[in-house]
């Protein structure tokens, strides 16, 4: 579970960063993507663990209300479901379709 709600709050953070606050931002770079402890970002800043435990909890609920709101990380999956499909489908059928797997391996580049 903790696993799954990291990879979640790691690909909210892809879409929404930009709409953090600066301090809202360090503190998720540094307890999702570089794994401080809650003491570590409270050292860090010379504030209390609590007020860091909050602060990231707000943050959280933020992008989730940002996601619930615009829908980007659901749109991306389902734009890569759909890509999926349509690569499996061509690599099936039109395998000697030269034009067609070009097109659909273009699909994939578009979403790096």
């Amino acid at each position: 579970m903790e696993i799954e709600k990291n990879n979640r709050i790691n690909s909210l953070l892809a879409f929404y960063q930009p709409l953090l606050t600066k301090k809202q931002d360090e503190y998720m770079q540094l307890y999702y993507a570089d794994d401080f402890s809650l003491g570590e970002i409270a050292e860090e800043f010379e504030i209390s663990r609590q007020a860091v435990y909050d602060n990231i909890r707000r943050t959280e609920k933020i992008l989730e209300e940002y996601e619930a709101k615009l829908h980007l990380l659901k749109a991306y999956h389902a734009r890569n479901d759909q890509a999926d499909r349509i690569q499996s489908y061509v690599k099936e059928n039109y395998s000697d379709d030269k034009t067609l797997t070009e097109l659909v391996n273009h699909l994939e580049t578009l979403e790096e």
